[in-house]
């Protein structure tokens, strides 16, 4: 295997989310309960995970902040384009999927 300094590490790790974020703007049609039902984490968890960094390293960055930079977009804005009411079976299965932290 090639050997990765921590720098490209981090660099290719960055391009690498960088290109999951467009590919979920790209892919609105994909709902957020969906991801949670297969993926177990989902566009929330990723605006989680990114405020959780930030606020380790000093930032303070919000809650709507994170999610901007997921979505691309305010989240309110991204929910009245693209989000759909999940029917009962997809809330019934995120219910019994659901990690503790959702």
């Amino acid at each position: 295997m090639t050997e990765l300094s921590d720098d490209q590490k981090r660099d290719f790790e960055a391009a690498a989310f960088r290109r999951l974020l467009e590919h979920l703007r790209e892919r609105s049609d994909v709902q957020n309960i969906d991801l949670m039902n297969l993926a177990g984490f989902c566009r929330n968890c990723l605006s989680n995970w990114y405020r959780e960094a930030a606020n380790a390293e000093g930032i303070d960055l919000s809650k709507d902040q994170s999610r901007e930079i997921v979505y691309g977009m305010p989240y309110a804005e991204w929910q009245a384009l693209n989000q759909t009411e999940a029917s009962d079976a997809k809330k019934a299965e995120f219910e019994a999927r659901r990690p503790r932290d959702h």
